[in-house]
């Protein structure tokens, strides 16, 4: 890939825009809720857009297209299973949890239903996996920045870190969301082109068809029997590991995309941004998997090669969008698909480390180690997390190279956290009975079974570390069963011991359960406004798609 003078303007032309946008946010940063929380003033669309980029890193671009080319068109059920479902639950049941009872953060919601122990254990395991989240993130780009430019991983590792820094140190959240936004439209402009040119090469979707194994053109065909689809999962680990427990367990309870409906400016508005954001997220295969499938067509065809791991074996996945931007775009229009993937990254790591900060300040160091100071000592504190957490996330960047598709790495980490918080969540929402023991208890359990059934199981060299019981075929299929496993165990704990341990009486738990909350008020809008109706209109075409794709 050669870049010519153009194409490096290009790219410093965003590194300057974005540390920018920091500077010119920095004048309105005056109190901790204002670097941490936006003073949840941010209008819809704003909210709407940064919602599903918040999701649309370099783990989300890169490691899409890299699970297209290694699993095909079944990678769109992390599109249209793993998210939308969810994103509308979200949307009409749980955000007026969140938004009315006033809570800053997820764990701080725990804190109101439960008490502070859940509170700790959940802020502290969410704080660990958004390190992690960032940190494969800034592999990705120091992987691009490597095999681009020639820098060494190193190198390009800091200088991205540090571009990251400036700007989410200046403007914070606000900071963050703003180039979000940002990075949504420039990976759209600079990845569908792309898209286009591919199709075109391959003979349109007739030609990809015949280069590719069939079971990778087909989302539901082949789920009859794990054996018969590149991704190794059947029916059932797909709709309880994915459709169910790990996208209800990402898409609801984690911090870093509810934030982004959390800072809006009303209860209406904050329903309605992960219902908006619906529309643009049951389109984005085409942009972000497609790619991946295109590379393995032309590879089949002889008109292209995947690059290969270090070993010179291996297929590098991660590396299917980036070689195909040099195969495709001349200077120029390749330093605008380059900062594409940049933006991309950006957003992510950005969108971790606010998240971080903000679950640091007030659930950890605010909570449990200096309660009462004054708001300026919790910006400083605000700020001081961000720095740490992104030297936290250059340590864990290096954890991502033993992984040939990024994607994997991040399901399981989502597998240990999500899965089980999912599980108390529903049960604390939902049902009244739901006990603080049992919550902290279940939580603990769950993330315990995690554990164990990735250390009884073995999936492409990984797991099995205490002793392997059953071999997957592919990792995406442990990370499915990782997640059952913690949600059941998580949900069947928390029952049994709530039970047998004091419940909160009701009055405790006006707008904090579902039964005891006020339905948020939708009368005065017109039919096609209503949350509800919005979200029946998401759920049909997403319906139509998995038809279509069958």
């Amino acid at each position: 890939m050669h870049l010519q003078l153009i194409d490096y303007l290009i790219i410093g032309l965003y590194f300057v825009f974005v540390i920018s946008i920091g500077f010119f946010i920095k004048k309105r940063v005056k109190t901790s809720n204002d670097f941490l929380m936006s003073n949840r003033s941010i209008p819809l669309w704003i909210t709407s857009l940064a919602f599903i980029s918040a999701n649309l890193g370099a783990q989300e671009v890169i490691g899409m297209a890299a699970s297209g080319a290694k699993y095909g068109i079944m990678t769109s059920h992390f599109y249209w299973v793993g998210a939308i479902p969810a994103m509308l639950f979200l949307g009409v049941f749980m955000m007026p949890f969140y938004y009315g009872s006033k809570a800053r953060s997820v764990p701080e919601y725990l804190a109101k239903r439960f008490d502070e122990k859940t509170r700790g254990f959940n802020a502290i395991t969410f704080a660990v996996m958004t390190i992690f989240s960032s940190g494969i993130s800034l592999y990705a780009l120091a992987l691009l920045f490597q095999t681009i430019l020639g820098w060494s991983f190193e190198f390009s590792i800091f200088l991205a870190a540090g571009v990251v820094l400036v700007y989410t140190f200046l403007g914070g959240l606000t900071s963050a969301v703003y180039n979000e936004v940002l990075q949504f439209f420039l990976i759209v402009l600079g990845i569908a082109p792309l898209v286009y040119l591919g199709i075109h090469q391959a003979g349109g979707w007739q030609g990809i068809v015949k280069n590719i194994p069939e079971p990778m053109t087909h989302a539901w065909k082949y789920m009859g029997d794990a054996d018969a689809n590149a991704m190794g999962v059947n029916i059932w680990q797909m709709a309880m590991g994915l459709g169910f427990v790990l996208s209800f367990g990402y898409w609801c309870t984690d911090f870093l995309v509810v934030q982004r409906a959390m800072i809006a400016r009303n209860m209406t508005a904050a329903q309605k941004t992960p219902l908006i954001a619906g529309f643009p997220k049951m389109i984005m295969p085409f942009i972000v998997i497609l790619p991946g499938i295109i590379a393995i067509a032309l590879q089949a065809s002889g008109s292209y090669t995947l690059p290969l791991k270090p070993d010179g074996v291996t297929p590098n996945y991660d590396m299917a969008l980036p070689s195909l931007l040099g195969h495709f775009y001349p200077s120029g229009i390749l330093g605008v698909g380059l900062t594409a993937l940049f933006a991309s990254f950006m957003s992510g790591m950005a969108g971790n480390v606010t998240a971080f900060n903000t679950v640091w300040t007030f659930d950890i160091y605010q909570s449990y180690f200096a309660p009462g100071k004054s708001d300026k000592h919790y910006l400083m504190v605000g700020k001081l997390a961000t720095v740490f957490g992104i030297l936290a996330s250059i340590a864990t960047a290096y954890l991502a190279r033993s992984f040939n598709n990024i994607m994997d790495f991040l399901q399981l980490v989502f597998g240990f956290v999500n899965a089980p918080l999912f599980a108390t969540f529903f049960l604390g929402m939902f049902w009244k009975k739901t006990t603080a023991n049992g919550a902290f208890w279940g939580l603990l359990g769950g993330t315990a079974a995690a554990a164990f059934t990735h250390g009884l199981t073995l999936a492409e060299g990984k797991g099995a570390w205490i002793a392997n019981l059953h071999e997957f075929r592919s990792t995406m299929g442990q990370n499915f069963m990782i997640a059952i496993m913690a949600f059941s165990c998580c949900f069947v704990l928390t029952w049994t011991i709530s039970l047998f341990t004091r419940k909160k009486e009701e009055p405790e738990l006006v707008g904090l359960v579902y039964s005891l909350t006020p339905r948020p008020e939708t009368k005065h809008l017109v039919w096609y406004r209503k949350p509800v109706t919005l979200a029946v209109i998401v759920l049909v075409l997403t319906l139509l798609l998995n038809l279509i794709f069958y």
